[in-house]
């Protein structure tokens, strides 16, 4: 048997916990009477630092069953950090942790194949969406894009896989090595590079509250997916800078021969578009160089990713 705890961060979600936690503990206990996990496995709840009765709830959950864990976050920090911060604590604790979040939009049915690929071997399994029929063509779109340009752009993701995961003792004692405050979860675990699988499942629409992710946080977690594990838009600017470098050589090599053709023309619209084309470049160069420079800025203080201000245990 496993000693199994999962790892939820939570966010605002006094809407949704009490069910979600139902839920849960209906699954611990079904997968208990199968021997599949062992009595002392726990539900653990992080709370970001919400501003709503999200601790409060989880106090009463714990006061009524043990089963179920706190850890209350000195302030929001993000989901990721969260999440780290539930990982980094239950490490020693658990022969394997899952992690998913608190709305329950990801099957937990998928814990029971999910711990048959763990005792078969595997020390990270990724949970995998099927299909996309829930979301809006938008969502869909945008999504499954936010996959390829991450991949495309040199951080290497599984396509499909959000923060829905298992991992082994030993995987998590191998990420904690990994330091660095500028995190992506999702491409920083395939890294690790232990024994891997995927289990596929269909995630269900949000029963109530609102999404964490809107399109905003969306594109702030691709950009920080990007700049944190690769240089690949700083290696586009180098490229880039190189073909236009290029092409000023032939529009000089081309205004000399009609200058000594007599053809040429002077006017101000080249003159303007190529001022503004260049100094749009320039712009945009410093811009991602100062991302990187700022991540550097970051990482060299050192500061703690996360503060645990309570951790609600037996």
């Amino acid at each position: 048997m496993t000693k199994l705890y999962l790892a939820i961060p939570c966010y605002n979600e006094e809407e949704v916990l009490r069910d979600s936690a139902g839920k849960l503990l209906n699954k611990y206990n079904s997968l208990m009477e199968q021997n599949k996990i062992t009595p002392d496995s726990k539900i653990v709840f992080i709370d970001d630092g919400s501003k709503d009765r999200t601790w409060e709830i989880i106090q009463e959950l714990h006061e009524k069953n043990p089963v179920y864990q706190g850890i209350k976050l000195s302030r929001n920090r993000g989901h990721q950090n969260a999440l780290l911060c539930g990982l980094m604590t239950l490490k020693d604790k658990a022969d394997a942790v899952i992690s998913i979040d608190a709305d329950l939009q990801d099957d937990i049915n998928a814990f029971d194949e999910m711990l048959e690929k763990f005792e078969n071997g595997c020390d990270v399994v990724y949970g995998v969406r099927s299909k996309r029929e829930t979301d809006t063509f938008f969502k869909r779109f945008t999504a499954e894009a936010f996959y390829k340009i991450l991949n495309k752009m040199g951080a290497k993701v599984i396509f499909n896989h959000a923060d829905f995961r298992l991992m082994s003792r030993r995987a998590l004692n191998a990420f904690s090595q990994y330091k660095e405050t500028n995190i992506f979860l999702r491409g920083m675990v395939p890294l690790v590079g232990y024994k891997s699988d995927i289990v596929t499942y269909e995630r269900f629409e949000r029963l109530a509250g609102e999404s964490k992710y809107p399109l905003k946080k969306m594109l702030a977690l691709a950009w920080e997916g990007v700049t944190s594990l690769s240089i690949q838009p700083i290696r586009m600017i180098t490229w880039l800078g190189a073909i236009i470098f290029i092409i000023s050589i032939i529009m000089i090599i081309y205004s000399l021969i009609s200058l000594i053709a007599g053809t040429a023309v002077s006017g101000w619209a080249s003159t303007l578009c190529s001022i503004w084309a260049l100094g749009g470049l320039q712009l945009l160069a410093i811009g991602i160089i100062g991302e990187y420079i700022g991540k550097i800025y970051l990482e060299a203080k050192r500061r703690p990713r996360f503060i645990v201000e309570e951790f609600l245990e037996d």
